[in-house]
């Protein structure tokens, strides 16, 4: 029985020894995994393992040995949680006494103490002890990359988890590290030893009198210069060594004596990366240094950055210059002052002052910006940077503007006061008496106003500006100079068409400003505009020459756009709804563009309101009723028509209407959205006009039943709506209502009542919760498609009504999408609809505006154009393939309008399959077909060369003939693909250079300034082809 104990016994073990032998003598890599595997399931312990590698660990052959301790080590590393404190112990003096072995046993030691490190029954004490025998016994830097990363790795394990032990080392610790650093050169390990650098100088270890000795062995690598080889499988870039080195330079003010004449040194060396590190590791400094630190470097610190932006010829190195100069500032700003010590500040901003002031007294010369940028860099840093460099730049800036009389000069000192002015903003003051820019107020106000009424469109824009700037300073103007500014910006935004930049910055700063000062705009302005308002409608009733009718427009847009607070919109709405009521009575001779105008003006104000919900709530409840009562008063029958009432009900005025709608929707909360909904709905389904203003009209509602082709016109307005509104609001009737608008889709006596009807349709699809009512409706929709393809006069509504139901299936990704994609795709075949179904799969991959949006609450799922790439685009492919010549443009089109809208990064990796198609493309008679093929190989000319270029014979043929196309837009986007080739492999196009230069000789003469304009960019580019430094 015992025997057969024995037996079992030893079996195990001599399985172990087993694989010990293949590891050690065999080379075999395999049985070290398998034994680590035995001793985490238990089969075996360590000291079991230890006992089978006896006779490897004493063998005199250094190898033998070596393969041994590597079993050993390899072991550790996947079972270290499983050792026992006292295992430990005894295993870290057997490592430590090992590492006075051969060179070639080393690699495998540092490997087990590596796992050592990361046990935690490790007693106190042994980290200490492990790092005192590898600072002694091994030279690092002799040892391989990995061995290396190994010792720094045990090091970050034991300061991670034995911190306060090896700070009892003190500085022994540091200098043990220096050592080992000391002529590091691979950037896998420099990441590893930054890091601890960083570490021993965050968390307090001793430094000794070894600081500078750390920040040698540290600043020798600075700047970085490291180029990653290509195909680098460890992924280090340049700037990650950048980063991880300007860490450890800028973590310690210690550093300050040492790294600050390097920094100057490298600053004003000629290498331009060399500058940028420099400049930017100086600003991390600031973050910790103070004036002691600073004090005797300032002179030449300011002498660098100063020369830098003076001199350089790269944006890059004084912007770093100025942001470098920012932090110097805002650190000698923070720091704390004894009574008895100098101000460092103070004679820091005096010498800025006095090396760049004189500069501003010459704005036609180069250095005047420069000095601007410098001294606005100082003052940006701190309050009382600012108000020491204001101080002394304002009045020499105002003195200047009026000693210049060229409008030029005074626009480069306006802009520079118009710096100083911004910068004011990022300072609040207790007491108002101290702000620094009362005392110039009245001064800087008389130069603005000087500037807006200067003849120079240029130093007018300025002078907007710099007003929108003094206005924002709380309680800097007084109620005569806001009412003086009210005036100037009335007299600006009815400035000629020659003058529309300075108009549209008049109207922005309108709108600022009078939501900073509602009252001063209520008085001063929105009167004003009134009387323009009530003049502009009586010329428009006389019919009046264009000039007025431009005087008419322009107030319609500085109404809306000083509609910036709620006061003032309650105001100006009234204003812009009574006047499309005087164009409703036929009081004015009014066109589609007036109402548009208005329409417009609405939908800005509507955009404005939309940033608070009492102000989008009243123009709602206020605008849409209104423009709702119009509407249905214009769709009734009248015994004699009048011209004025159709007016509102042409296609573009509708839309106009629409988009006023659905603005003033999308913002309301559900709460609110629920009130409206009971109101419109019913409105449209059962004539319920009891909400609408001036409700009494000559014949009940009835846009569903039998009602005239006008009434019809008007869903839709339901449309913006119903499809704005966000999803959790139930809508009433929608049962009814489903069915009506399914109904009206498919009738053929209005086309754009039916695709409205269609639109709302889809619209409330997309956002309907799946279940069986959704169901319901799609079942319903699809009978109805089915029913109208087949034949009679409904076609063309049942195609569209199928397109729109499509999309909105598609962008939330609904199981039914697909089949009805098929059903699509199936009439590109048809004679009748093959052209517009083609065109619809670029409706069913392009963004709407007014219905199926993000902001109108509609259901989009990210990357819907990608997976109707992938799901749809090989069928589209196939039944190019497999369709008779005549309907095959059909197909090309439809992928044409999907690859176009397509994100590029999606398509690249499928060009070399579908280019051939795209260039087939090309060939199509279409227009339609051929600009958007062009607008897809654009872009793919610039990212995929390497692709293009195998198919550039054809390519260049082909750009060449379309650049003589009828179409103005084809020919313009042959010539961008043209000037887009440019971008393929040199020798690849010089064969072609002649040919092209010849040809593009045609489209010079261009009767179209665009074309030409493109013909000159594209030229130019092939004539420089192969140039020395093209």
């Amino acid at each position: 029985m015992a025997a057969a104990v024995a037996v079992e016994a030893a079996a195990p073990m001599g399985a172990l020894w087993g694989l010990v032998h293949d590891f050690v003598m065999g080379q075999q890599e395999g049985p070290a995994d398998q034994v680590a595997a035995d001793v985490k399931s238990g089969n075996y312990t360590v000291l079991q393992v230890v006992e089978a590698l006896g006779s490897s660990l004493e063998n005199p052959e250094p190898r033998t040995r070596a393969r041994g301790i590597q079993l050993l080590s390899q072991v550790l590393l996947h079972c270290h949680t499983l050792l026992l404190e006292k295992e430990v112990v005894h295993l870290i003096l057997f490592y430590e006494n090992r590492l006075k072995d051969h060179h070639l046993v080393i690699p495998s030691v540092l490997q087990g103490l590596k796992a050592l490190s990361l046990c935690v029954a490790l007693p106190p004490g042994l980290a200490v002890s492990v790092l005192k025998a590898i600072f002694q016994e091994v030279h690092v830097q002799s040892l391989p990359q990995v061995d290396r990363h190994t010792v720094y790795n045990i090091i970050t394990n034991f300061m991670r988890t034995r911190e306060e032990e090896l700070k009892s080392l003190g500085a022994d610790f540091t200098f043990g590290f220096i050592q080992v650093m000391d002529g590091e050169k691979d950037p896998r390990n420099l990441l590893v030893a930054f890091r601890i650098v960083h570490d021993l100088i965050s968390r307090d270890y001793s430094l000794g009198p070894f600081v500078e000795e750390l920040f040698e062995v540290t600043s020798c690598y600075f700047p970085i210069d490291f180029t990653p080889p290509p195909n680098d499988p460890h992924g280090i870039q340049r700037e990650d060594l950048i980063l991880s080195l300007r860490a450890v330079l800028a973590s310690t003010p210690r550093f300050a004596e040492f790294l600050l004449p390097l920094l100057i040194e490298k600053v004003d060396s000629e290498v331009l990366s060399a500058k940028l590190d420099s400049l930017q590791t100086l600003n991390a400094c600031c973050a910790v240094y103070g004036q002691k630190e600073l004090k005797d470097f300032l002179p030449s610190l300011w002498a660098s950055i100063r020369r830098e932006v003076f001199q350089t010829a790269s944006e890059r190195v004084e912007a770093e210059g100025l942001a470098a100069l920012h932090s110097l500032t805002a650190c000698l700003s923070r720091s704390v002052l004894r009574a008895d010590a100098e101000d460092l500040l103070d004679s820091f901003l005096s010498n800025i002052l006095q090396d760049c002031r004189h500069h501003l007294c010459e704005p036609d010369m180069k250095l005047v910006w420069p000095s601007a940028k410098l001294l606005q860099a100082a003052a940006g840093a701190s309050a009382r940077a600012c108000d020491s460099v204001t101080s002394n730049v304002l009045p020499l800036l105002l003195e200047q503007f009026h000693k210049h009389s060229q409008s030029s000069q005074r626009r480069t000192i306006l802009e520079m006061l118009l710096g100083f002015l911004k910068l004011q903003q990022k300072w609040s003051y207790e007491d108002k008496d101290q702000r620094p820019l009362n005392g110039f107020k009245d001064q800087l106000c008389s130069l603005v106003f000087m500037a807006l009424t200067d003849p120079s469109t240029q130093l007018q824009l300025v002078g907007i500006r710099t007003l929108t700037v003094l206005g924002a300073q709380p309680d800097l103007l007084s109620s005569e100079d806001l009412e003086l500014a009210v005036g100037h910006l009335y007299r600006l935004s009815f400035l000629k068409e020659d003058s529309q930049s300075c108009r549209m910055a008049a109207l922005e700063a309108s709108g600022t400003l009078a939501a900073l000062y509602p009252v001063a705009f209520s008085s001063h302005l929105v009167p004003k505009l009134a009387e323009e308002l009530r003049v502009g409608e009586s010329n428009l009733t006389k019919g009046d020459e264009p000039t007025q009718c431009s005087r008419h427009l322009c107030c319609l847009q500085a109404l809306s756009a000083v509609s910036t607070h709620p006061s003032i919109v309650k105001e100006t709405l009234p204003l812009l709804l009574q006047h499309l009521w005087q164009v409703n009575r036929g009081n004015m001779v009014a066109q589609s563009s007036d109402v548009i105008a208005v329409c417009q003006s609405l939908k800005q104000m509507a955009e404005k309101c939309q940033q608070d919900p009492e102000s989008c709530w009243y123009f709602h409840q206020t605008a849409i009723p209104c423009l709702l009562a119009l509407a249905v008063q214009a769709s009734m029958p009248e015994k004699e028509p009048s011209v004025l009432r159709k007016v509102l009900l042409e296609d573009e005025v509708l839309a106009a209407m629409v988009s006023v709608i659905g603005t003033a929707t999308t913002h309301l909360s559900p709460e609110l959205a629920a009130q409206s909904v009971t109101h419109i709905v019913p409105l449209f389904l059962d004539g319920n006009v009891s909400f609408l203003p001036e409700n009494s009209f000559p014949s009940r509602f009835q846009p569903f039943q039998d009602g005239s082709s006008g009434q019809r016109r008007l869903i839709a307005l339901l449309m913006a709506f119903v499809c704005s509104l966000p999803r959790n609001v139930e809508i009433p009737q929608l049962n009814q209502l489903m069915r009506e608008l399914l109904e009206l889709s498919c009738c053929h006596s209005c086309p754009f009542s039916s695709t409205a009807a269609a639109k709302c349709f889809a619209g409330l699809l997309n956002k309907h919760p799946a279940g069986q009512q959704l169901d319901e409706f799609l079942q319903l929709a699809v009978d109805k498609v089915e029913a109208g393809l087949g034949s009679g006069p409904c076609r063309s509504q049942a195609f569209t009504l199928l397109l729109w139901v499509t999309k909105a299936l598609v962008l939330r990704y609904h199981p039914l999408s697909s089949c009805l994609t098929a059903r699509l795709m199936g009439l590109l075949i048809d004679p009748e609809l093959g052209p517009a179904a083609a065109d619809g799969f670029s409706l069913l991959m392009s963004d709407c505006t007014d219905v199926l949006t993000r902001a109108g609450h509609a259901e989009v799922r990210i990357m819907f154009r990608q997976r109707f790439f992938t799901d749809n685009v090989p069928a589209l492919v196939q039944g190019f393939h497999a369709a008779p010549q005549d309907v095959k443009p059909n197909y090309l089109k439809g992928l044409s309008h999907v690859l176009n809208r397509l994100p590029k990064p999606v398509l690249l990796p499928e060009l070399p399959t579908l280019l051939s198609l795209l260039l087939e493309a090309l060939s199509c008679p279409d227009c339609v077909v051929q600009l958007s093929t062009l607008s897809c190989l654009q872009p793919l000319l610039l990212e995929a060369p390497q692709v293009m270029s195998l198919h550039v014979d054809t390519l260049v043929t082909k750009f060449l003939n379309l650049s003589s196309s009828s179409s103005m837009a084809v020919r313009i986007a042959a010539l961008q693909c043209l000037h887009a080739l440019t971008r393929l492999p040199t020798p690849v196009l010089l064969p072609y250079k002649p040919q092209v230069i010849r040809a593009l000789a045609k489209p010079l003469d261009d009767k179209k300034r665009l074309v030409r304009k493109e013909a000159v960019s594209a030229r130019g580019e092939w004539f420089l082809l192969g140039s020395p430094g093209s």
